[in-house]
């Protein structure tokens, strides 16, 4: 999702609760980047966000906002533990596969968008914004703290971790994270042999039926480093994140192995995706009948991603197909 939105109240709210702390700054002879600034007793570090923005951060901010859960998982993958956070895709907190870690971090807002004056409340250094594009959301949070945009239109992790690790003055962590992750999946590829040509269908399903993940998200990008092929329209870019598939059509999820799940291991998403493997369609599958269907935590593999989701994808697949 590119664009973010807030309720009319909640904006007007959230715009005047900012405002007055912008005037209440100015006359202490300050402003809400500086305050951040204090509060760390350190110097201040530039860098350059994914829109080209310079942004004016502290050199190691203590209170960081992470607004998409991709944010949220470099900044826990860097050893930065958030102290608020934006709840996952069809998740009412952190990410299923990130709860183990982040369940007991308050939610500041929804993937629709954060909710400004929790935000504030939280009194942040620094806010990680992920892809948040809407302009007046970005005013508003850049009057509560600096506000850096972390994802690129290509929504490559690595470039946000490596951004989110210059952000948050864990450069040599973040360098450090991605050669473990290259060298995991360089071993992984040797382990997978001959299968790692294979080609691999990814698939979601929830109550408004079965979709595929096309190119130009986080698990087709780690599937193509790994060198896998994917299946029918899945080569192809999709209109948004997942592409739905009907019941009839759904021969088209078919591959060599295939990996389906749902955001949530429980509710009513889960208990159709029950349903649907008991339908002869399904069990026809030429993945089914071989016994090369696993399944997935949705929250993990048809998400944002990140680097944990990477390192924990990796393992998913060695134990699917490296046998």
């Amino acid at each position: 999702m590119s664009t973010h939105t807030l309720p009319r109240v909640r904006r007007t709210a959230a715009a005047a609760v900012t405002a007055a702390l912008a005037l209440a700054l100015t006359a202490c002879g300050g402003d809400a980047s500086g305050s951040g600034q204090a509060k760390t007793g350190g110097g201040k570090v530039t860098v350059t966000d994914a829109t080209g923005a310079e942004v004016e951060v502290p050199a190691k901010p203590a209170k960081v906002v992470a607004l998409s859960e991709m944010d949220l998982d470099s900044a826990l993958a860097l050893g930065v533990k958030p102290i608020g956070l934006t709840a996952g895709r069809g998740q009412k907190g952190a990410p299923g596969y990130l709860a183990g870690r982040a369940g007991d971090i308050p939610v500041v807002g929804a993937v629709t968008g954060p909710d400004v004056e929790k935000v504030l409340r939280a009194k942040p250094d620094v806010i990680l914004a992920g892809q948040l594009a809407d302009p007046k959301v970005l005013q508003q949070l850049k009057a509560v703290a600096p506000t850096v945009v972390t994802i690129g239109k290509d929504k490559d992790w690595k470039k946000a971790l490596d951004l989110t690790g210059r952000v948050l003055g864990k450069q040599n962590e973040a360098k450090t994270f991605l050669t473990g992750y290259e060298n995991k999946a360089a071993a992984l590829k040797k382990k997978l042999g001959p299968r790692a040509g294979a080609t691999v269908s990814v698939a979601r399903y929830s109550a408004k039926g079965t979709a595929v993940m096309q190119q130009g998200v986080f698990i087709s990008d780690l599937l193509k480093n790994l060198g896998f092929k994917r299946p029918g329209i899945q080569n192809e870019r999709g209109q948004g994140h997942s592409t739905p598939i009907s019941d009839e059509d759904i021969r088209q999820i078919d591959g060599d192995w295939l990996f389906i799940g749902t955001l949530a291991a429980k509710g009513k998403d889960a208990d159709l995706f029950t349903e649907l493997k008991a339908k002869p369609a399904y069990r026809q599958l030429g993945a089914v009948r071989e016994g090369h269907a696993t399944e997935i935590d949705g929250s993990k593999w048809t998400s944002l991603g990140g680097g944990l989701a990477a390192l924990s994808v990796l393992d998913d697949i060695e134990k699917a197909m490296a046998k």
